[in-house]
């Protein structure tokens, strides 16, 4: 009888962990991507991860946990505890995003002690997404060496938080969906600004304060239109005064504004702090190299900032839709082209949304036959509509009296996805 064969009792392969034997900062900063919930857990993982949560490199406090809404409550309670549990390391990002709006009267007390929390720790990147209209941070000021991006989204802004003067690091700054109530915003080290669809009820406009900026970004903004002070740095500007603009002329017809002329409206009649003597937006922006300017019909900012057109010294492409061209004259058009001495390239976005035109027209501008006023460098012009109706012929014409896009218009029929 043959003898049995030995049965093999070795035990099976370990599989090797290569998470886990990654260097611990690697690990802190995996974790940093996880809502403060999830990165606690993983303490049960193994002894090698049980204390990894308390050092992560970034908190994100979500009023969600696994895709489900947290009561504040339930979250406010778990921070307390994670607050005091936490190593002091410093924290590369936080972000604080609640869900559903809450009628919880201590949301304010909270979300100020978390953003202290996170100043403490040296925060570089900070994001406080709230949805709570109501809820202010104007008696708060941001003190911090640190901090270099902020984004703030749905709350109510106002008096100290808006000065980020001891905030000397500060470059990025994102305002969106905000009750801006009053004050100014102010910094000298910001490079960049995006204010998108925010609202003031003050009566009294929004001062914006940053000489270093580089880049700006008003979109949309509800109330009277924030104004912009001198910004020489300023590389790139896209403004569009939107439908909820209340800078509004009443006399507004066919394209005349009463705010350019000495017989105003109750609504172009300047009032006490509104800086009328001054360009309202062109004059902080007038350094820019390059603009984008968009408004609907019948706002009377821009025809009345021309009154006093600052010289567009260092523009070089410059997008404008039909509100330029809406005067009988097209006047709005004539001055900013006869301030823009350096202009290379001109797009004019009318009477289409885009982004795809149905109409797109390129041409040139003579210099040779043309005037004196226009740039001798604008050597792009396009017209972008989605139909050459009277409207687009009448543009059409006013730019062929300039010998822009002459001697040929090329049209090109842009397929519609």
């Amino acid at each position: 009888m043959p003898p049995r064969k030995k049965r093999n009792s070795a035990p099976p392969p370990r599989v090797a962990d290569r998470i886990g034997a990654l260097p611990d900062s690697m690990l802190h900063h995996v974790l940093s991507f996880l809502p403060v919930q999830a990165a606690v857990r993983t303490c049960v993982l193994a002894r090698r991860w049980r204390h990894l949560w308390r050092s992560t490199t970034g908190l994100r406090i979500l009023g969600l946990d696994d895709e489900e809404p947290v009561e504040f409550q339930q979250l406010r309670k778990f921070m307390d505890h994670l607050l005091i549990l936490r190593d002091r390391t410093d924290l590369g990002t936080v972000e604080i995003k609640l869900g559903e709006p809450s009628d919880n009267d201590d949301v304010e007390h909270y979300v100020k002690l978390w953003i202290r929390f996170a100043v403490m720790c040296k925060v570089r990147v900070l994001s406080i997404d709230i949805y709570e209209p109501d809820l202010y941070l104007g008696d708060m000021r941001l003190v911090s060496q640190h901090l270099r991006t902020l984004h703030v989204d749905g709350i109510a802004l106002q008096g100290t938080f808006l000065d980020f003067a001891s905030c000397p690091s500060l470059e990025d700054l994102k305002i969106a969906h905000c009750n801006i109530c009053d004050g100014k915003v102010s910094s000298r080290s910001l490079k960049h600004l995006s204010i998108t669809r925010c609202w003031s009820d003050s009566h009294c406009r929004v001062h914006v304060s940053a000489p270093g900026l580089v880049s700006l970004e008003l979109d949309d903004f509800s109330g009277r239109t924030p104004f912009l002070q001198n910004m020489a740095l300023l590389e790139t500007a896209a403004v569009y005064l939107g439908p909820h603009c209340e800078d509004v002329c009443l006399s507004f017809d066919s394209g005349v504004f009463c705010g350019a002329n000495n017989n105003a409206c109750d609504n172009c009649v300047p009032i006490e702090d509104d800086c009328s003597s001054d360009c309202v937006l062109l004059g902080g922006i007038s350094s820019a190299r390059h603009l984008k300017l968009l408004s609907e019909s019948g706002k009377f900012v821009f025809t009345r900032d021309l009154k006093c057109c600052p010289t567009f010294s260092k523009l070089k492409t410059l997008l404008l839709n039909e509100y330029w061209c809406e005067a009988p004259n097209l006047d709005p058009l004539t001055c900013i082209l006869k301030n823009s001495p350096v202009l290379e390239k001109l797009t004019l976005q009318l009477f289409s949304k885009g982004p795809n035109h149905k109409v797109e027209m390129k041409g040139h501008y003579c210099s040779m036959e043309g005037p004196s006023a226009i740039s001798e460098h604008l050597n792009i012009v396009e017209v972008k509509c989605n139909v050459v109706d009277e409207r687009i012929l009448k543009v059409l014409k006013f730019m062929s009296a300039f010998n822009i896009c002459k001697p040929i218009i090329t049209l090109s029929m842009l397929p519609i996805f």
